[in-house]
Formats: structure tokens, C-alpha cells, sequence
């Protein structure tokens, strides 16, 4: 009677992975959406360049700080508890983001749009413990593969959308009735945890964690402007990061399980998640902006408007949610630790393969395809690997912070990528001369290079 009862349950289960799906693209929708609506919304509002900035910062302070703690109560008390009041988040910034009629308002939209980051570890921690490890992985891959098709529907449809109705807060208004609408949804089926974890938030675990994210953070964001300001941050957040692991090996029950993480089993896969952070946000904007580039006056690129760079990435996009979606076949015949190394390999040989052919749009294109297929299945299978080292009690948590590490490196990126632009420029100008890209591509290479090497020699039983 008991497996009848599992065996049913299952069957529920695999049926509501076509919701959270429904919350992936949301998600993806709303991430993906803004950034080339970013200019215009500055214009509607007033707001300079220098403050629009804000707009995507504060957005990925406040996910530094969502994603642990709803990672680790989901643990504690129901990840679809903690998934409701994430989604509520998420509908209450979107709606605040698209009417906001200053920038404060708009602040707080994008802080209350935090918790999307926490969605996906959520639903990952949900369906590893509902469903058997295969179907789980099967699902995992569906619901990143469903992500990256958000962010290609935001930033495609959002574009075009807003060029033809010319309303930004119109276009604004799509995702954010997507995201009221995924509110009921998640009341309607979706099953509970079983396996909750026992003991208690770490409440200073929390504070000092947050703390030490939004200080490196936000000292990264600020290198570029004021050096001493940054350095002072960046040094402030790192002291702040060390108390917590302190703290956090002190602690009986504690936030993160330090001793766990550090097992020479999983630490590996989480450096290669910072360098695939690095690699992942990193390449996004250099590729927008050597794209959109006047080639008459910088020499290279090839002046192309947002919806038509949207257009130019689209199959690279498609490419990379076909990636996700064969994840589970690949790893199924190689195994997930072979499946990780070899796509870093393409993702590594994809950005050198950039960095000499990057003369015509249609070299762009195939390359990107490649790197779409490999980004894909690293998407998919970097999580899978890093739910499956940890203990089911603390699989969101451990998602978490997954998601922390891949985020702190992007915003490492952005700071990186910054400098090495600003190093080499045309001369009476702030325009990047052609061989700064090059370097930012060879850089990627050579990151996921390591990353394939770590990765294929940690040891992992599949």
C-alpha cells in the first residue's frame, strides 16, 4: 500500500513541475526584462545614469540576502511555504517596479523583487525530496532550462514590446501580471516537504552573512568610482564573511554547515561556481556593447540597436535551453561529474574561438550557439552536482548558497570586466579598443579552463 501511495505521489509531483516551470519563466521573464528597458525607464522617471545603476544593485544586494535565509527556512518549515512567500514578494515588487513614480518607490520594488533568486533552490530543494533521484534530476533540468527561456522571452519580447507600444511602464506591466498570476497558481497543487529539517534559524549566522555579502558587494560595485571607498567596503565585507565562518564553525545548528562544505567532495564544485559566476555575468555586457559598437568609430562592432542585439542572441538562447534539457541524457551516459568538466571545455574553447573570429555577425552567431549549448548544460548540471552533495535536510540551503557563490562572482565580474575595458582605450576616449575584449574572452577561457580541470579531478561518486 505504501509504494502504491509513493508511486502516486510521484505522479502528483511530476505533474507540478509544469508550475514551478510557470515560475521559472516568470522569473526568468522579470530578470531578463528590465536591463534593456533600463534607459528608457531612467527618462520616464528622471534618473541619471549613475543612479540607474542602483536599479540593478540593489536587486542583487537584496538577493544576497534572501537567498540563505529563505534557503534555510524552507529547510526548517516547508520549501513550498517559503516558495508562497517568495512568489508574494516577487508580485508586490513587479507591480510597485511598473507604477513606482520615483526612485525610491522603485527601490523598494527591486528590493522586494529579492527573493527571486531564492525560487529556484527552493523548488530544487521541493523536488528532491518528492521525487526519485533520476526523475529529480530530469526536473532540476527542466526548471533551469525553463529560466534561461524567461530571460530570452524578457529581453526579446520585452524590447519589442516596448518599441511598439512606447510605454516602458506598459511593458513593465507583462511580468509583473505574470507574477500575480503564479500567486494562486502556487496554492492550487503543489505539495509540501516531506524531510524538514530540525533545530532553528541561525539568526546571527544570517546577519553576518548578510552583512558580509552586501559589504563585498557593494565594494566591487563601487571600485570603479571611488577606489578608496571600494577597497574600504570590499576589505570591511571580507572581515565581516571570516567572524561568520568563525561563528558559523562555533555554532551547534548552525546557518551554513561549514564542515560539511568544506569535504574535498564539494568544496571543489563550489569554487567552480564562482568561476562560472565570473564567466556567466561577466561575458553578458561586453558582448551588448561590442555589438552595439560603431565599428566607423571604434573600429570593431556593428552598431546594432537592443532589439537587434536581442534578435542576434536569440539562438544562442535556444541553444542553451536545448543544452539544459539534454543535460540529463549526457549525464546519464557520461555521468554528471564528465558531463560538468566537458561543458566547461566548450565553454572554455567557445570564448577562444571569440576571441580570433569576432569579425562578423554571422561568426558571433555560430559561436554563441556552442557556448549556448555548453552554458546550458553547465546551468544544469552545476546545481544537480550541488544538491546531491549535500544532506537532504539541508538542500535549500545548500542550493542557497550555490546561488551566493555564483552571484558573488558575477559581481567580481563586473569589477573585473570594468578595469580590464578601462585599461585599454582609444586614444581621447572611453571607447574600449578591440584587443580589451579579446582579453575579457581569453579570460572567460582560461577560468573555465580551471574550472573543467577542478572539476574532473574532485572526486564524486555518481
Amino acid at each position: 500500500m505504501t509504494a502504491v501511495s509513493d508511486k502516486r505521489t510521484a505522479t502528483s509531483v511530476r505533474a507540478v513541475v509544469g508550475l514551478l516551470v510557470l515560475f521559472e519563466i516568470t522569473s526568468g521573464f522579470i530578470q531578463g526584462g528590465v536591463v534593456p528597458l533600463l534607459p528608457d525607464l531612467g527618462d520616464a522617471l528622471g534618473i541619471s545614469t549613475a543612479d540607474l545603476n542602483w536599479v540593478i544593485s540593489v536587486q542583487l544586494l537584496a538577493a544576497a540576502v534572501s537567498v540563505p535565509v529563505f534557503g534555510r527556512l524552507g529547510d526548517l518549515y516547508g520549501h513550498r511555504r517559503l516558495l508562497r512567500i517568495a512568489l508574494i514578494c516577487v508580485a508586490a515588487g513587479s507591480v510597485l517596479v511598473a507604477v513606482a513614480p520615483s526612485l525610491p518607490l522603485l527601490l523598494l520594488g527591486r528590493v522586494l523583487l529579492g527573493p527571486l533568486a531564492a525560487l529556484l533552490p527552493l523548488e530544487i530543494a521541493l523536488v528532491r525530496d518528492r521525487l526519485p533521484v533520476e526523475q529529480a534530476r530530469s526536473a532540476i533540468a527542466r526548471l533551469v532550462g525553463s529560466l534561461t527561456l524567461g530571460v530570452l522571452l524578457g529581453g526579446v519580447l520585452s524590447a519589442g514590446l516596448h518599441q511598439a507600444i512606447g510605454s516602458v511602464r506598459g511593458t513593465l506591466l507583462v511580468p509583473a501580471m505574470l507574477a500575480l498570476i503564479c500567486v494562486p497558481v502556487s496554492f492550487l497543487a503543489v505539495p509540501e516537504t516531506r524531510t524538514l529539517a530540525r533545530g532553528r534559524l541561525d539568526l546571527p549566522g544570517a546577519a553576518l552573512l548578510s552583512v558580509g555579502m552586501i559589504g563585498v558587494l557593494l565594494g566591487i560595485s563601487a571600485l570603479d568610482s571611488d577606489t578608496g571607498l571600494g577597497l574600504a567596503l570590499l576589505g570591511a565585507g571580507v572581515v565581516v564573511l571570516v567572524v561568520w565562518a568563525v561563528v558559523e564553525l562555533r555554532t551547534t545548528d548552525p546557518l551554513v554547515d561549514l564542515r560539511a562544505l568544506k569535504a574535498p567532495t564539494v568544496a571543489p564544485y563550489f569554487a567552480c561556481s564562482f568561476a562560472f559566476g565570473i564567466v556567466y555575468f561577466g561575458s553578458q555586457s561586453p558582448d551588448t556593447t561590442f555589438l552595439a559598437a560603431d565599428r566607423e568609430v571604434a573600429g570593431y562592432g556593428f552598431g546594432l540597436s537592443a532589439l537587434n542585439i536581442s534578435l542576434v542572441s536569440l539562438p544562442a538562447a535556444v541553444a542553451a535551453i536545448i543544452g539544459s534539457t539534454l543535460t540529463v541524457r549526457l549525464a546519464t551516459r557520461l555521468g554528471y561529474q564528465r558531463t560538468l568538466a566537458g561543458a566547461f571545455v566548450a565553454i572554455a574553447v567557445g570564448f577562444t574561438v571569440t576571441a580570433v573570429f569576432h569579425d562578423a555577425i554571422w561568426q558571433l552567431v555560430a559561436i554563441k550557439v556552442l557556448l549556448g549549448l555548453a552554458l546550458g548544460t553547465a546551468l544544469s548540471a552545476m546545481p544537480t552536482v550541488i544538491a546531491e552533495s549535500a544532506d537532504p535536510s539541508r538542500t535549500g540551503i545548500t542550493t542557497a548558497l550555490y546561488n551566493n557563490v555564483k552571484t558573488l562572482g558575477g559581481a567580481v565580474a563586473g569589477g573585473m570586466v570594468a578595469a580590464i575595458l578601462a585599461e585599454a582605450v582609444l586614444s581621447g576616449t572611453d571607447t574600449p579598443k578591440e584587443s580589451a575584449y579579446v582579453a575579457v574572452w581569453l579570460m572567460c577561457a582560461a577560468l573555465c579552463l580551471g574550472a573543467a580541470v577542478l572539476s574532473a579531478r574532485t572526486r564524486r561518486a555518481n
